[in-house]
């Protein structure tokens, strides 16, 4: 008898040990987790005021510390699916590759694919942010949250060519390693913010063709004015690699019209500030999902994503970050219906397009039905 239990104890010990041995080469050998700094780009990085001690930090003190018994509670929040995810796929709207080559010179349009990505349209430039076109923002698609959708508006294969790509930051709802191998030979530029370099040459991308940007840098980008500006989050994508990129939201100016794209944030001062120098802006794409108060000082509140918009001086704004993945434990649509109530209470214009949709930005009557109430 004990020469089976241990025979049982011991080979226990060798699954255990073969299974954090497996995962320990996954994670230091596996592309998905991306590159690391080097340290020319590590040594460069010390110019920025919000880089100490080799990692990047928030503007104002962001606690994102979360006791055992506070993990412990959320097991079976998380477990339960209950109202977290629709009850059936959500049709997206196609969109044809020739319509969007014909759109040339034409106003401002975008194109939402759900979540934080966009094809945006501005100045006969196409431009992508924050692409994630996978199916699981997970480096093991098995263990991520699926897509709501059985499809794309338009696959990556059929997209024209692509003028330049915006990144917010690296976590895998917003950098999708499978979309950056899809993509990188018919995208011109990339934008990101500072660290995010060394995944995309990970990934094959040309390092000319990238370019990195702390918060407040500025450029010009075939008559588009850029600007890379400060949010209120973190990085990652391994278990020890967080805070070593940057993480930020982004203007977009051109001689008409001036968009801002929030990237993820929690509230704070940085709104106002980037109001105040860069506002106000006619179109806003806002971060409205994903929260929990457990970790509001990383994503908004629905009823912040409105008083944020106010703050930034945006004549109209679009909530964003949900509607394709179940990342948080609030229901799923619950985010965009607060926010459109805080929106009403507040007086703040909101644009509700469907996945898949084109609109032109300074069209009068903009879509604002409640599409997604029909998948409820």
């Amino acid at each position: 008898m004990k020469k089976t239990l241990k025979m049982v104890f011991l080979s226990i010990a060798v699954i255990l040990v073969m299974l954090i041995a497996g995962t320990a080469i996954f994670m230091n050998f596996h592309p998905v987790f991306g590159g690391k700094p080097t340290v020319a780009q590590k040594e460069s990085y010390k110019k920025s005021d919000n880089y100490t001690n080799g990692l990047f930090k928030n503007a104002i003190e962001t606690n994102m510390e979360m006791g055992t018994w506070e993990a412990i509670k959320m097991i079976p929040e998380y477990l339960s699916k209950e109202g977290r995810e629709p009850k059936v796929d959500i049709p997206v709207l196609k969109i044809d590759s020739l319509d969007i080559q014909k759109r040339i010179g034409d106003s401002t349009q975008i194109t939402w694919f759900g979540h934080s990505s966009f094809l945006l349209e501005m100045e006969s430039l196409k431009i992508l942010l924050d692409p994630m076109l996978g199916a699981t923002p997970s480096p093991v698609a098995i263990l991520g949250s699926k897509r709501y959708s059985k499809e794309l508006p338009i696959e990556i294969a059929q997209l024209p060519e692509i003028d330049l790509v915006i990144f917010s930051h690296d976590h895998y709802d917003h950098l999708d390693y499978e979309s950056i191998l899809l993509l990188k030979d018919k995208v011109k530029q990339f934008y990101v913010p500072l660290g995010l370099a060394s995944h995309l040459e990970k990934w094959g991308v040309l390092p000319e063709k990238i370019k990195e940007f702390d918060w407040w840098d500025e450029a010009d980008y075939k008559g588009l004015k850029l600007a890379c500006t400060p949010a209120r989050h973190f990085s990652g994508r391994g278990v020890a690699d967080r805070f070593t990129t940057l993480w930020a939201s982004w203007v977009i100016k051109g001689t008409e019209d001036n968009i801002y794209f929030s990237g993820d944030s929690g509230y704070g001062p940085h709104f106002k500030e980037i109001g105040e120098k860069y506002g106000p802006f006619n179109f806003a794409m806002m971060e409205c999902g994903q929260y929990n108060e457990r970790w509001d000082n990383i994503h908004m509140m629905p009823e912040e994503t409105v008083q944020a918009s106010i703050d930034i001086k945006a004549q109209q704004m679009m909530p964003i970050h949900w509607g394709a993945f179940t990342l948080a434990l609030h229901p799923w649509q619950e985010s965009v219906e607060r926010a459109t109530a805080a929106a009403e209470k507040k007086n703040v214009k909101m644009v509700l397009p469907q996945i898949g949709q084109t609109i032109a930005i300074n069209e009068e009557l903009l879509p604002n039905d409640k599409w997604w109430e029909k998948y409820l």
